[in-house]
């Protein structure tokens, strides 16, 4: 699995995140969806990696900087025809890495609550992340999981 920076200008990418914002309105309220779009994802706060084998598109994630410190992971998505084939893994762990080498103290998220979020809380949850109040501009929300973890 080759782990790529990634400007949001492939058609395969728009595909991927409209199906992660699909996916992310079918399963909270809309007041409780926090995905990004294409534009907001573009902004120079975020950085966005993709995972391919050869020309074919696995997943996507991004970590927005919150502060010198603080990073927020984004947008994780595995394509529906790569779930447990250790995607999202890979990607976290470079993440991690790339929040590590830019000495971030922690890590933060925010996923869903309900039954469809199960993977992505057991993924973080091996991952060291423990729940948390709400950070950032977040406010309490019971379809909100929040998660972070120290570096």
């Amino acid at each position: 699995m080759d782990v790529r920076l990634d400007d949001l200008s492939g058609a395969q990418i728009a595909r991927l995140l409209h199906e992660h914002l699909r996916g992310m309105r079918q399963n909270s309220p809309p007041e409780s969806v926090h995905a990004l779009d294409l534009a907001e994802l573009r902004k120079p706060e975020i950085a966005f990696w993709t995972v391919w084998e050869g020309d074919e598109l696995l997943g996507c994630g991004a970590l927005k900087e919150l502060d010198p410190r603080h990073g927020e992971i984004k947008s994780m998505r595995t394509a529906a025809a790569h779930l447990r084939k250790g995607v999202a893994t890979r990607l976290l762990e470079h993440i991690l890495q790339e929040a590590r080498r830019r000495a971030y103290r922690r890590v933060s998220l925010e996923t869903g609550s309900g039954p469809a979020f199960a993977p992505a809380l057991s993924l973080y949850t091996r991952f060291g992340f423990r729940h948390c109040g709400p950070f950032a501009d977040y406010a309490e929300d019971p379809f909100s999981v929040f998660m972070t973890r120290d570096l």
